[in-house]
């Protein structure tokens, strides 16, 4: 592999065409204000509302990093607007795509999935800030794996959804070493997606530039070489 593969996001994609249109929208929106009767106001207004809402989009893409991944022969660094985190490719146990169940069937998640070896290495290389929002995104796996058939998902009283959906602060690796607030609520959530799910960090596909099995095969492709040599 080369030194280094970079990955785009696909939420970076037409930032452009979003700040473009946004713009023209709230021109026109304007115009229509200007020009219209005051029966018409509405409709004005409602353009200028999508043109808002069109900008916002636009701002939103903007902050994103120009690049999601970055694979290199030691490690792959994932980036957002909410932080990064990095993960050594000696540390990965599995990758693959995660399934939840859907009647009969298993159905496969626009993801791709990572099972670690060793939790503390990780929360070394994560930054709070983006441990704290997938906290709060996470929760809908949480609920979708216990609305189909996971753990707790037959609780009588009905609260056992809601304890499932919360996390303790306090976590102890098998070294005996201690993980306290943020950190301690990430690695409990790890745990708890492991066992429900089968894997402890998730990457929604809107987050590199190519389907999922493309991307799943691109990141086995790096590790088997990195592991090889």
């Amino acid at each position: 592999m080369s030194d280094v593969i970079q990955i785009r996001s696909i939420a970076k994609k037409n930032v452009l065409v979003s700040a473009l249109a946004g713009s023209v929208g709230l021109l026109i929106g304007v115009l229509l204000l200007l020009v219209l009767p005051k029966q018409y106001y509405l409709a004005g207004i409602f353009v200028i509302t999508l043109a808002c809402v069109m900008l916002i989009i636009a701002w939103v893409k903007y902050q994103e990093p120009t690049y999601s991944f970055e694979l290199t022969k030691s490690n792959i660094r994932y980036q957002s607007r909410h932080g990064s985190w990095l993960l050594d490719w000696t540390n990965i146990q599995r990758i693959d795509i995660p399934k939840v169940n859907a009647g009969i069937q298993n159905q496969d998640l626009d993801m791709v999935a990572f099972k670690l070896k060793d939790y503390s290495v990780f929360l070394n290389n994560i930054s709070p800030r983006l441990m704290t929002n997938l906290l709060m995104e996470q929760r809908s796996l949480l609920f979708h794996q216990l609305s189909t058939g996971g753990h707790n998902s037959n609780c009588a009283s009905g609260q056992c959804l809601a304890e499932d959906l919360l996390e303790n602060d306090y976590y102890k690796n098998a070294c005996g070493k201690e993980y306290r607030g943020i950190q301690g609520m990430f690695a409990n959530r790890m745990g708890k997606l492991r066992q429900n799910l089968g894997y402890d960090i998730y990457v929604s596909s809107s987050d590199f530039d190519r389907p999922e099995q493309d991307f799943l095969a691109l990141l086995k492709q790096c590790q088997n070489k990195v592991l090889s040599e």
